[in-house]
């Protein structure tokens, strides 16, 4: 029993997974490539995501929900380890379902972290067993576009919210002088400049690639031009925090040197609470952190014109996605370490502003060890007078990204689908992201479209027997036309 298990088992991960030290050595290569030729793009592609992880990792910690310092520490070993092992940008975001959660109960720090470690159990038991591969398998492609288009809506929603765009702010009076509309309509414009990016990004590492287009750029005097969006907002963005903590606060609440002490907690496995949270976002990983990434993944990646360099079975693997998140939290969980997952807003972001290799979430997770190390608890009230105007519009960013993957449903070159199967698809499609919108609910959205799915299935299946009946039907009247 125990031998077939493990035949079993091993055969859903990627072959890579037998040689690791050959698919590090891949990714690394693939990573420090794109590095050297596109430096401040990666830079800046490691920020894309900081519009979902700031406000929910501030405001989790402001209620001492979670621990500041150790949920840098450990997001960013896995940020580093993830970058290292996949050789992409996967993001390393905060569960959002528990997060909404906590804040709205005002969750205890060993609610949340059991709630996270509750997830990451059911979704390695999954990854291991191979149900999760038979799962992503089955779903319809137009259920999963949907997820995705739902969730980018969401987060556009979101950033038109109290908490960001939609909140109190003002034009250019005080208090609001360095957080106002001016600033996000500033960098609205900025962002509607760069739409382009991602092209100039995958010119630039092309142009670093091929010594023959190298050439003809110098020829021509052309050289790809890429303005590293996230990175100037980003920065900004800190200095206009830094001013306002000087302004309101005399400089007294300014990030300084505090070494982390490092706590251990034992989460409240038995807490209802934590169980209520950890089911509302088990949907919400399985679909959107693994499902979804890997289709999304495989679209931005799968086509690469560099595959020598990356590992396309790293890319596809839903039993990678799923084993790493299921391992993150079974460490962090017990220092109070903010419940993480990937997600596919993430990886749309990250890749809408110049990622493009593990390079960039590898920089930003030494960075946020080496934060939670030396600063940690202190940098709470600078990162709470980040302008919110800044934030919303990078959040809005992701969402438009995300939500553009589903442009891609009825495309490609080996589909061909007909006029009424491609408006059948869109149908699938829209109900899952309706359903999800209207009742903020991923899993609800998915039963939606499942239905929707197999409801057109099922019609087919009338259709076809009421035809060969009718096909039988005329046969007998001709025999017995024949006969008499």
């Amino acid at each position: 029993m125990a031998w077939s298990f493990s035949v079993s088992v091993s055969g859903r991960f990627p072959d890579s997974w037998n040689k690791p030290g050959h698919h590090l050595a891949q990714s690394y290569k693939h990573s420090l490539h794109v590095l050297r030729n596109a430096p401040l793009a990666e830079i800046s592609g490691a920020l894309g995501d900081l519009g979902t992880l700031l406000p929910l990792m501030t405001a989790l910690t402001l209620q001492r929900s979670v621990s500041l310092s150790s949920t840098l520490v450990f997001s960013g070993l896995s940020n580093v380890t993830t970058g290292l092992w996949f050789g992409i940008p996967l993001p390393v975001q905060p569960m959002k379902a528990i997060a909404a959660a906590a804040i709205a109960n005002n969750a205890s720090l060993r609610d949340t972290v059991a709630a996270g470690a509750l997830v990451s159990f059911a979704v390695l038991f999954l990854a291991v067993t191979g149900l999760l591969r038979r799962l992503a398998d089955v779903i319809p492609t137009p259920v999963v576009k949907g997820i995705q288009l739902g969730a980018g809506l969401s987060l556009v929603i979101s950033a038109g919210g109290n908490a960001l765009l939609g909140g109190d702010l003002s034009w250019i009076h005080q208090p609001s002088l360095l957080d106002n509309r001016l600033w996000a309509i500033v960098a609205f414009v900025g962002l509607l400049v760069t739409q382009r990016m991602p092209n100039s990004v995958s010119a630039l590492v092309r142009e670093g690639h091929d010594a023959a287009a190298s050439a003809a750029a110098s020829v021509t005097g052309r050289r790809t031009i890429f303005l590293p969006y996230a990175l100037l907002v980003f920065t900004i963005g800190l200095v206009l925090s830094y001013f306002r903590q000087t302004i309101g606060n005399g400089g007294h609440l300014l990030p300084h040197f505090w070494l982390w002490h490092p706590h251990l907690y034992t989460p409240n496995w038995l807490s209802p609470n934590a169980w209520a949270m950890a089911t509302a976002q088990l949907p919400l990983t399985t679909l959107n952190s693994v499902v979804a990434v890997s289709a999304l993944a495989d679209e931005l990646f799968g086509s690469d014109p560099f595959p020598s360099h990356l590992p396309p079975s790293a890319i596809k693997s839903v039993t990678a996605f799923g084993s790493s998140v299921g391992v993150m939290n079974l460490v962090g969980c017990w220092f109070g370490a903010m419940p993480v997952c990937h997600g596919a807003g993430g990886l749309a972001a990250q890749y809408r502003f110049g990622a493009r290799s593990g390079a960039s979430v590898v920089m930003l997770g030494a960075a946020k060890v080496a934060l939670g190390l030396f600063l940690g608890e202190t940098l709470v009230d600078l990162l709470r007078s980040f302008p919110r105007s800044l934030l919303g519009v990078l959040v809005l960013a992701a969402g438009l990204e995300l939500a553009g993957a589903a442009a891609s449903l009825n495309e490609g070159p080996s589909t061909q689908f007909s006029p009424e199967e491609k408006k059948e698809r869109w149908t699938v499609m829209l109900m899952t992201a309706a359903c999800l919108l209207a009742f903020k609910n991923d899993a609800v959205g998915f039963l939606a479209g499942l239905l929707c799915h197999g409801a057109y299935r099922l019609a087919d299946r009338l259709e076809s027997c009421g035809s060969r009946r009718r096909l039988q039907r005329r046969g007998h009247g001709e025999r017995q036309s024949l006969l008499s």
